[in-house]
């Protein structure tokens, strides 16, 4: 993230996609074509992963989505070895079941990010899928902490079926999108750069306003900001709330 910008750089679009990116990126965009599916299935459920055809059962349609239509070879590439990416402070992970992985092979670029988004499976809908406690316990590892769910996959459980509706779910929960960000209990351990990318990340993508007001908290205590910007931005917040009724 640059002064004044946001630079976004995306890994794994399709042929189809990459063009069509391509053709109406801006100057801050980049779209690079490293593949990340080897089992093509049906309804987004293509990935390196073969589908777990015993989990998917046990839901409807599941196993019609996840019916194998083609395996095709494909080289993948290492977060740490992507050199287009010089810097990164927000990550956001879509992977099909290889999310641990990305994010194992990307611990140096991960060093100074603040915020990571990742999809997470409850049970296993691909072999070999690490689960939701796989990768908390990897994401706690690397210093970052759940902060919000943003996204939450449920489905109903076979042989309920709703007709109309095969989306339908009663509490059953298959995944989620949830949000780590870096531990904000141990303020001293970010830099006063990443506590700036923290604040604006939680602002602008998740409306965050408390951890927002914490990051800035410890900028100005640091005087890396202007005295009184925590009351500043406070009432910011009241103006924009007030105007919203």
């Amino acid at each position: 993230m640059t002064s004044g910008s946001v630079e976004i750089c995306a890994v794994g679009p399709s042929v189809a996609s990459l063009a069509r990116f391509n053709a109406r990126k801006s100057d801050h965009e980049s779209y690079l074509p490293y593949e990340y599916s080897g089992y093509v299935a049906r309804r987004g459920m293509s990935s390196l992963l073969r589908p777990n055809k015993h989990m998917l059962s046990h839901f409807p349609k599941f196993g019609e989505w996840g019916h194998v239509v083609k395996e095709i070879p494909v080289s993948t590439r290492r977060l740490d070895d992507i050199a287009e990416i010089s810097a990164m402070d927000f990550l956001k992970i879509d992977a099909q079941g290889s999310e641990l992985s990305v994010v194992r092979h990307g611990h140096r670029r991960l060093m100074q990010a603040v915020a990571i988004q990742t999809e997470v499976s409850f049970l296993p809908l691909y072999h070999d899928q690490p689960t939701f406690g796989e990768i908390d316990n990897e994401m706690r590892r690397l210093d970052f902490v759940p902060h919000a769910l943003v996204a939450i996959n449920k489905r109903m459980i076979a042989p309920l079926f709703d007709a109309t509706s095969p989306y339908a779910a009663i509490h059953q929960l298959l995944e989620a999108d949830i949000v780590y960000v870096r531990d904000f209990t141990r303020p001293d351990a970010m830099s006063n750069e990443q506590l700036g990318q923290l604040a604006m990340i939680a602002h602008h993508c998740y409306r965050s306003h408390d951890l927002v007001l914490n990051c800035i908290h410890h900028l100005e205590s640091r005087r890396a900001i202007a005295s009184g910007s925590v009351h500043i931005y406070a009432r910011t917040l009241h103006s924009s709330a007030q105007q919203s009724l």
